[in-house]
């Protein structure tokens, strides 16, 4: 079982300021400097590593990175098997402010608090498992109220109070002239290109559950709605998703290998604020996978 958030790093300083990619066209889509950013890559393909959970910090102590911790069992690691590489840290968007992302305590949950205030960035956590060996992923995240400006679909408003965002390596000659010639101007901006193509998971204001949304400015980046408007608000939600199945929805192919995990809270577009809980993320083996609600194109 691969683990991506029974643990979480020792509080450090504040961080500063979040994942990009998708389906190989030939399309005209613009790709901003956001959505470039939001992917960046060589860095996704180290692994995780797990960290002591510790005493939690108070409230509104932020995660920063943190130093790799040693070995661990199975039960405490983040990612079995890739010990000693970097555990969760801090993702910053050029030009933006930082979400915080503090370790607190939520309904007798440890978890991980986001608070967002005209801010982007990510808490992301680098792994590598392969497609044959993608299964079942459990996540569990609460919202007690939404942004009302918000929309994941629409260019102008595209944010989201939770995210979970998961990035993949492929084939990158097989992307267009123009897409791979942005990727390298990302790489140049950030040290890193953004991942062959991105998956996320969202909390969407109005479009429904199961919907497909095509990033507005790339189709690098496809988003599945796993819950919608206000009648969760307040509630914890656990979700369990056959990951290479709405893979395959979304993009009409099988996925690489992941790479990457991260959470995102953010309303840098809509100038408001939003804020989050998120509870452990876990792989389990392909066995155990099912099929959860099938996605729909928006």
């Amino acid at each position: 079982m691969h683990r991506c958030a029974d643990a979480f790093p020792a509080p450090t300083a504040p961080p500063v300021s979040a994942v990009a990619a998708g389906h190989p066209t030939d399309g005209a889509q613009t790709l901003s400097r956001r959505a470039l950013i939001l992917g960046a890559g060589p860095a996704w393909l180290a692994g995780c590593s797990s960290v002591p959970l510790g005493a939690p910090p108070s409230e509104g102590t932020a995660l920063g990175p943190a130093a790799p911790a040693g070995p661990a069992g199975p039960a405490g690691s983040i990612l079995s098997g890739d010990h000693g590489a970097p555990p969760w840290h801090d993702v910053p968007l050029p030009g933006k402010r930082a979400t915080r992302y503090a370790r607190s305590r939520k309904d007798g949950r440890t978890v991980v608090h986001a608070r967002a205030d005209a801010s982007a960035s990510m808490w992301r956590c680098h792994t590598r498992i392969l497609p044959s060996e993608l299964g079942l992923l459990r996540f569990s995240w609460r919202v007690d109220a939404l942004n009302a400006q918000a929309s994941v679909a629409d260019v102008e408003r595209e944010d989201a109070v939770a995210r979970l965002v998961l990035a993949f390596d492929g084939d990158r000659a097989r992307l267009s002239p123009r897409t791979r010639a942005m990727f390298d101007l990302a790489r140049s901006l950030t040290g890193e290109a953004p991942p062959f193509a991105t998956l996320m998971y969202v909390w969407e204001t109005a479009e429904p559950a199961g919907t497909v949304v095509v990033n507005p400015r790339t189709d690098r980046i496809r988003k599945v709605v796993v819950d919608s408007g206000a009648t969760h608000l307040g509630h914890w939600r656990e979700h369990r998703r056959d990951v290479a199945a709405d893979y395959l929805q979304a993009y009409g192919e099988p996925p690489g290998a992941l790479i990457g995990v991260a959470l995102m809270t953010d309303s840098d577009n809509t100038r408001s604020r939003a804020e989050a809980w998120y509870g452990p993320v876990v792989f389990e083996p392909r066995a155990a996978a099912r099929r959860g609600d099938t996605p729909r194109r928006a």
